[in-house]
């Protein structure tokens, strides 16, 4: 078992000597794995440490501004907009694994101009055990682990050899909030993994509204304390459907909800049927380009939890 006060004392002490009074960048989503990392490194080497928040466009509804309101004044922080650069990488793109890697450069061709700006030399980063077990075994591509070649920072990954519940256990053994030490684990790439095809304006916008339905539904009943993650997929398929007296042609939408430990394996538990239906007209009612939505009910494995 992980002894929370042994694990703080070695990573602070193990950060002091590999970064030493070097100025330094930390990649900050607002996640639990990039906050718990800022607050080590911050306790490790003070105010040599600058946090960017980039913002893909990629983000959950409101996530941008919730992040600024954590973060600004209790950190160096910097916000960075880059949505029109990530927007532009990934146009015609519609390999999953490509997308991965492309936002992987982007992200850090933007923390290099960062880094230059205040002669950074490393970059921190919030990888964890099952980002580079997953990467290895060549199930998927982590952004955060597709770095390109001749990249000019050294990167320095407090927490890799931990999973998801231990990095919560050590969250909370310094002292940071219930909720941002629970928030549902989001993919680094954000959205663009949960649009099956090319990334648009238009399907930025669709699965952002399908994919606040489903957490603000789930939230409402309680049920997000039992479920791991839970979202909404948009996937490159249309069917026929009927709003009104009219045929509608419009996408159809996966519901995905899983229970996990640490994200190596994932189960769809049993979910209220009342939910499931709310959830379903609320997005076909709403999200107008939407004509059907169904349940995602494969465990991991054989699955794994993001579509793509």
């Amino acid at each position: 078992m992980l002894n929370l006060n042994d694990f703080i004392e070695n990573s602070i002490e193990g950060i002091k000597n590999e970064i030493g009074n070097e100025k330094t960048i930390i990649a900050l989503s607002g996640g639990v794995d990039s906050s718990v990392c800022s607050v080590l490194v911050k306790n490790a080497i003070g105010d040599n440490l600058t946090a960017i928040f980039v913002d893909n466009g990629f983000l959950r509804e409101g996530e941008a501004d919730e992040v600024v309101d954590i973060f600004e004044g209790r950190l160096n922080f910097k916000y960075v907009d880059a949505r029109e650069e990530f927007l532009k990488g990934l146009r015609g793109v519609t390999d999953p694994e490509e997308k991965r890697k492309i936002i992987g450069k982007i992200f850090i061709d933007v923390f290099e101009r960062e880094a230059e700006k205040i002669q950074a030399k490393f970059l921190v980063q919030g990888t964890i055990a099952p980002d580079w077990i997953e990467s290895e075994g060549k199930i998927k591509s982590h952004h955060n682990l597709s770095l390109p070649g001749g990249m000019i920072l050294e990167v320095v990954e407090p927490i890799r050899e931990l999973y998801k519940d231990e990095v919560r256990d050590i969250g909370r053994e310094l002292e940071l909030s219930d909720k941002l030490i629970n928030r549902q684990p989001f993919p680094g790439p954000g959205l663009a993994v949960r649009i099956i095809g090319e990334v648009t304006r238009e399907k930025l916008d669709i699965v952002s509204k399908a994919n606040h339905i489903v957490s603000e539904e789930v939230e409402k009943i309680g049920l997000d304390k039992d479920l791991w993650q839970y979202f909404a997929v948009l996937t490159d398929s249309k069917v026929t459907g009927v709003k009104g007296d009219q045929r509608d042609f419009g996408y159809l939408v996966v519901i995905r909800m899983v229970t996990s430990l640490d994200a190596m394996t994932a189960e769809v538990p049993e979910l209220p049927w009342d939910l499931i239906k709310t959830i379903s007209k609320k997005i076909t009612s709403e999200v107008s380009q939407v004509a059907h939505v169904s349940l995602s009910v494969s465990d991991k494995p054989p699955s794994t939890i993001e579509f793509a």
